[in-house]
């Protein structure tokens, strides 16, 4: 009965609550009822005995509720393994699903499966070739999902997966491969591993001889990915790699070649804006020539100064490198011997004896090293029409360097190091009888190696090419060109007075050092422009005190002219004796700290040298502004096969890029179609496919020939008659 007051008594709430017991127990009642229904009809997602999914859900939620049900399913799985070693080659579902239940609740029962993980690797190992493929890579993803739980050491296990790679099986290896690779980063991430780095490593150079070619290659990916991926970055990696260089088999051998030739690629793009302590700005420069007089003659000066800007930025641009694995071998000079001897007696494909050279010109030129015998066997493939001569040019550019003898070696007596291959290259590419772009590459050639060894190049064969910037091809003339403006920066002796080009400061000072002589200096170049600044500050300070003295204390306007500075201070310092800028530079070099504004004024003033003109000489013959100086430590085919302008194109390529330009044009031609397909052709057809011989004398081939003044009389009168006709 309802309440007829507020107070509910306590009689009337053991009412309700035992009408909420009821209800509740009516629930559970019918749930127990649905539950063993559900059992006694044979829904297999309550078969907690045979449904390991569900039995895993439950045991991660509550591992010792169902620690009978796991012993159960793990009796079975030792069952179904001594089965299994009995006969290995046989497949097992069941054994496949109760190994991924055991791995997934690991975790739960540590204690109870501490022997499971050892157990797998012991049957990968013994019986991993027979195996079938399915439980095979079970066994695997079982491990390494044990290995992501940290219930594994990675030492035992990688090892163990490199011999797994001797398998014939794509996607376990693949699988593998991405595991190792991972892992490798995940011990790396927060710090250096290095005693399981050096384990691995020290495995990884046994692999690396394996008989079997497919676990070598495998084995040689990794160490390269882990390398690409800054992972394994270190010397003792580089030099495990350089063992492969000398497999037998191809793959290998191309693989590693391809490691140490890939691309140098900076890690950051010079960007526009320089900071002011890497020197003067292009700022610093308009500053500079736009506070005079503006004239025609400062507007070419600042664009002067600034070119030579831009290439004096690029020269002191520290070159870093991305890939930079032939800085870190420890003996290149053995290397490099042992490659060329692999390279005279290899019988690989011609490209992978490119790639062997142009990795032997690298380490030539980039250590410095010692290898005569390497010129005169690169000497024999220079000819226009040998295949990829580009690269063998290349090759021949790359490896010389400063320490080569240009032209006679006495230690080992013989004749001709450097100098012998100009030669070649001049005498078969620089004549007369070849294709403009064979003599443009070989002038191109030429260039990149007088560049690293300037003795190399003779007075004659110089002047002799300096000649064909005349020539008739656009290409040789520009090729030409970039010789003559290199050597008028080192040294513009050896060139005819009239290709020196206009004199400046830099360039009448310029001169190539002799066969092993060193310039040591010790003193800053160009730092006796700081005393001259010093004095002009000095002076500008006593002639403002000196007029503020004179003044009765009014305002005085004092005008500073910092190009009229500039322009006293270059005058100085052209009529300075050399030796007396040497004497200043030295004694401000020593007697102070210089600071980044002080080195920004030096190279401020040693740019303006190659800008001003020597003192004495003609200002009217123009000077030529290249960047062909601006060169690095590795080159590219881009510097030999450089062409200013575009071939002509020949007779098929001219008529491809015709026909790709009328493939929209179809539907605009009047097709003739005929009314019935199946009718025979006309005269008139025929006639076009028969042999001229056979209807020269034909009315209509005849009436093609000139006509005679009577044929010509007949026409006209039946063409007047027919108008006629047409008029009434």
């Amino acid at each position: 009965c309802p309440s007829k007051g507020p107070v509910v008594t306590s009689r009337k709430m053991a009412f309700f609550s035992a009408c909420v017991s009821e209800i509740e127990n009516e629930r559970a009642l019918k749930k127990k009822k649905k539950l063993l229904h559900a059992i006694m009809s044979g829904r297999h997602n309550n078969k907690l005995p045979t449904n390991l999914p569900q039995l895993q859900n439950l045991i991660k939620r509550d591992p010792q509720s169902y620690t009978e049900e796991f012993l159960q399913q793990y009796r079975h799985y030792q069952s179904h393994i001594q089965i299994l070693k009995l006969q290995p080659d046989k497949p097992n579902k069941e054994l496949t699903d109760l190994v991924i239940f055991l791995a997934q609740v690991g975790h739960c029962y540590q204690e109870r499966l501490s022997t499971f993980a050892q157990e797998l690797m012991e049957l990968l190992l013994n019986h991993h070739t027979v195996l079938e493929h399915d439980l095979r890579m079970t066994f695997c993803k079982a491990l390494i999902l044990l290995r992501n739980k940290d219930l594994i050491s990675p030492t035992g296990l990688l090892e163990l997966f490199f011999e797994l790679l001797r398998c014939r099986d794509k996607l376990l290896r693949k699988t593998l491969y991405t595991h190792i690779v991972t892992d490798i980063k995940n011990i790396n991430a927060k710090h250096k591993n290095n005693k399981v780095n050096t384990a691995l490593q020290n495995f990884m150079y046994t692999m690396l001889r394996d008989s079997n070619a497919v676990a070598a290659k495998m084995s040689l990916d990794v160490m390269v990915e882990l390398y690409e991926r800054n992972i394994w970055n270190d010397a003792k990696t580089v030099n495990v790699i350089t063992t492969a260089c000398f497999s037998k088999v191809t793959k290998i051998l191309v693989d590693a070649l391809k490691f140490f030739l890939g691309k140098d690629e900076d890690e950051k793009k010079n960007s526009d804006s320089e900071s002011e302590d890497d020197g003067p700005t292009a700022r610093d420069i308009m500053v500079r020539f736009s506070t005079g007089k503006k004239s025609s003659k400062n507007k070419k000066k600042m664009e002067k100064a600034m070119k030579v800007l831009k290439k004096h930025k690029k020269k002191n641009n520290a070159e870093v490198f991305n890939f930079s694995a032939v800085h870190l071998i420890h003996d290149p000079q053995d290397f490099s011997e042992k490659l060329f001897k692999q390279l005279e007696d290899s019988k690989e494909r011609f490209e992978v004896k490119i790639m062997m050279m142009e990795l032997i010109s690298r380490l030539v030129g980039i250590h410095e090293l010692f290898l005569f015998n390497f010129y005169p066997f690169i000497q024999r493939f220079l000819q226009p029409h040998q295949r990829e001569v580009t690269k063998i040019l290349l090759c021949a550019a790359q490896a010389s360097h400063q320490l080569v003898p240009p032209e006679v070696c006495l230690l080992c007596h013989s004749y001709g190091i450097i100098t012998p291959v100009i030669m070649t290259i001049a005498n078969n590419f620089v004549t007369d009888r070849n294709s403009g772009e064979a003599m443009t590459v070989g002038i191109n050639a030429i260039r990149e190696v007088a560049a690293r060894c300037p003795l190399a190049m003779t007075e004659d064969l110089l002047q002799d090419l300096a000649q064909y910037r005349m020539h008739k091809d656009k290409n040789v003339v520009m090729s030409s060109r970039g010789l003559i403006q290199l050597f008028r920066n080192l040294n513009p002796q050896m060139l005819h007075k009239k290709d020196r080009g206009k004199p400046t400061e830099s360039s009448v000072e310029a001169r190539i050092q002799e066969y092993g002589e060193l310039e040591a200096k010790d003193y800053i170049p160009g730092a006796e422009v700081l005393e001259l600044d010093k004095e002009q500050d000095d002076k500008w300070e006593s002639t403002s005190m000196s007029e503020e003295d004179d003044d009765d204390g009014e305002w005085v306007d004092v005008h500073h002219s910092s190009d009229e500075e500039q322009v006293e201070i270059t005058e100085k310092l052209q009529s300075m004796p050399r030796e007396e800028r040497k004497a200043k530079a030295a004694a401000v070099s020593t007697s102070r700290i210089l600071t980044q504004d002080d080195f920004k004024k030096i190279r401020l003033a040693q740019m303006s040298r190659e800008v001003n003109s020597a003192p004495g000489k003609s200002q009217k013959r123009k000077n030529e502004d290249r960047d062909d100086d601006n060169r690095g430590e590795l080159l590219t085919l881009r510097d030999i096969e450089r062409l200013h302008k575009k071939p002509k194109a020949d007779k098929e390529t001219r008529l491809a890029t015709a026909m790709a330009g009328k493939t929209d044009r179809k539907e605009f031609v009047k097709k003739k179609t005929k009314l019935n397909p199946y009718a025979s052709s006309t005269n008139k057809e025929k006639k076009k496919n028969k042999n001229f011989m056979m209807m020269m004398h034909s009315k209509n081939v005849r009436t093609k020939k000139k006509r005679s003044f009577r044929d010509k009389q007949l026409a006209l009168k039946e063409a007047l008659l027919k108008k006629k006709k047409l008029l009434k």
